[in-house]
């Protein structure tokens, strides 16, 4: 081969590290088992969630029609749940446990392998000298699992709503309920990019698996806690005095109740004359307890998503300061 063929043919184009031939791609080969963890615990979500739309449902339905002959006199059989209905139920609540408390696998996952298990046996390093930017490598170990648990938890979430909004006459869960909560809209997807970042944080800070995977865990574990203690504060509740507070509607989630004194005071939590409703029976409790008014603080139906809104803005703000510390960590131990 002569000088002037060499000179001509065109030098090999290395592969560029975020595209699927580079780290992006080998990102995906290491951690092959967690992701098809991942899409098993997708599918079979999924197929639990479309089975109780149609005919887990269906026969949850169809039950006490079937269970009616068989009662006879016995006024109390008809009450009696079915196996069908159990089964459906089970069913249910599994499916929101797997959306709801996903984060705490993913903080697990992202803390133990995608960072502190490249740093901690070298393969980090050694990527640093394959004209892998310590930058790039972190970019590509978080955008990964980010796109992938996006998309996953996504789908869950849009069956949940589904099977959720349909079957309400049967599971008969609270839209303010933890699980139903979480797993009804964009929290459960910010929730798990949270857990992303935060174990990826955990893995840069500590670079040792089983330390960095207990940090990151503990942290997810807390921030969703303050997150149901909390949630309610996010959005200003609705108060309302008289007869309205005395008949809220039936989807509201009632966060206290009190009583006005006839010398104005104001005593929360104070359920006297509860039990009466509206009417000559009402007013003379209220009477006889020195009550001059009623008041209720509520979350309407309806602040769903403004309460569902503000919760991810929160969390997604969590995230992108994790990541930036991620980053941050990487920039000073690598310069």
């Amino acid at each position: 081969m002569t000088a002037a063929t060499t000179a001509t043919r065109p030098l090999a184009r290395r592969p560029s590290p975020l595209t699927p031939r580079g780290t992006v791609w080998t990102a995906l080969r290491l951690h092959g088992a967690a992701l098809w963890i991942w899409v098993a615990l997708v599918t079979v979500t999924a197929a639990g969630l479309l089975w109780a739309y149609g005919p887990g449902a269906d026969a949850a339905r169809k039950e006490p029609y079937l269970l009616a002959p068989s009662c006879g006199t016995d006024t109390l059989c008809g009450d009696t749940t079915g196996h069908a209905t159990l089964f459906y139920e089970a069913v249910v609540q599994l499916a929101a446990y797997s959306i709801a408390y996903l984060p705490y696998l993913v903080a697990a996952w992202a803390g133990a392998t995608l960072v502190a298990r490249e740093l901690e046996s070298g393969t980090a390093a050694l990527a640093w000298t394959q004209s892998v930017t310590p930058a790039r490598w972190l970019t590509a170990q978080l955008a990964v699992p980010a796109a992938l648990i996006t998309a996953g938890t996504t789908v869950l979430v849009l069956l949940h709503r589904l099977m959720w909004t349909d079957g309400r006459d049967i599971h008969y869960q609270d839209w303010y309920e933890t699980d139903a909560y979480r797993s009804n809209g964009t929290v459960a997807v910010a929730a798990a990019l949270c857990a992303l970042a935060v174990g990826a944080l955990a893995g840069m800070l500590i670079r040792r698996t089983l330390p960095a995977l207990g940090l990151a865990v503990l942290v997810t574990v807390a921030v969703q806690t303050l997150g149901d203690f909390h949630r309610e504060k996010l959005w200003p509740a609705v108060t309302v005095t008289g007869a309205a507070a005395s008949n809220l509607p039936n989807s509201a989630q009632q966060l206290e109740r009190g009583v006005v004194l006839t010398s104005g005071e104001r005593i929360g939590n104070n359920v006297a004359c509860a039990e009466y409703p509206m009417g000559a029976d009402l007013k003379k409790c209220m009477s006889e307890h020195g009550i001059s008014d009623i008041w209720a603080t509520y979350h309407p139906a309806s602040h769903f998503w403004p309460l569902q809104l503000t919760e991810t803005a929160l969390l997604l703000t969590l995230t992108a300061l994790a990541v930036l510390l991620s980053f941050r960590v990487l920039k000073r131990r690598t310069a």
